[in-house]
């Protein structure tokens, strides 16, 4: 299985780095987890081969390029449907209202509306997926992508929570680490810092940290050095472009 990094900029993108976006691929399937600012026009492959589309939540840095995915398979001379859209209710019904309020038919044909929850499962070729539900501000799903024996474990936004159970013995552990330092009462407590994100990954012994969804103000190697004295193994940040093999 092999994860690549579309974009991984936290909370909005730059000229350089689209916003939270990947794509997990096996064996000939893949499959484009979250669709930030920016990561449909940088996806390392045509779009027309993504088999599935997986939102984990509606915050626009997560989901806000499905609908340039929607228009450039929908208003074309050889149009795409029933591209495969697993997201919760919340998600789902937020987004059909904002692309197309006078006709939201059309959403549902050019998308299969796949609504998924805490504990549900889903097969895409050979891939498995297994959700959560995480702690985010809004309703998240976090995700456990799994095939050929190997798995990747993907927190989307979160804070600290009964969710880190699942990490457990994950080939790679994607997470965010929105926040750098030690934990305040004045942070947010809906995202993790990278302390956290170490510490997460060591009591779940993964194989390969990997941290995402850091803003573009901040120093990106501090977060790495916080990660890595906690994980106490070399912590890998994503950046667009990046090919991980899991």
């Amino acid at each position: 299985m092999r994860l690549s990094v579309v974009g991984a900029s936290g909370t909005f993108p730059t000229q350089t780095k689209p916003a939270s976006g990947y794509v997990v691929e096996h064996e000939g399937t893949r499959i484009w987890c979250d669709t930030g600012p920016g990561t449909f026009t940088s996806l390392p492959c045509d779009p027309g081969l993504i088999d599935a589309v997986f939102i984990s939540h509606r915050h626009p840095d997560h989901c806000t390029d499905l609908f340039t995915a929607y228009h450039a398979w929908t208003y074309v001379p050889d149009p795409r449907s029933a591209v495969p859209l697993y997201a919760s209710r919340d998600v789902l019904e937020h987004l059909a209202g904002f692309i197309d309020q006078s006709s939201p038919a059309n959403f549902g044909k050019t998308f299969d509306l796949l609504e998924i929850g805490d504990g549900d499962s889903a097969a895409v070729g050979s891939i498995q997926a297994d959700f959560l539900d995480v702690s985010h501000s809004v309703p998240t799903l976090g995700s456990r992508w799994s095939a050929g024996g190997r798995s990747l474990f993907y927190t989307g936004d979160t804070g600290p929570g009964p969710w880190s159970g699942a990490v457990e013995d994950a080939d790679v552990f994607l997470c965010e680490a929105a926040l750098q330092g030690e934990r305040v009462d004045s942070d947010f407590i809906h995202h993790l810092n990278a302390f956290e994100a170490g510490e997460i990954a060591r009591s779940a012994d993964v194989g390969r940290l990997v941290l995402t969804h850091i803003p573009p103000y901040m120093d990106p190697s501090i977060s790495i050095d916080q990660a890595e004295s906690t994980f106490e193994k070399a912590v890998t940040l994503a950046s667009p472009g990046a090919q991980i093999e899991v």
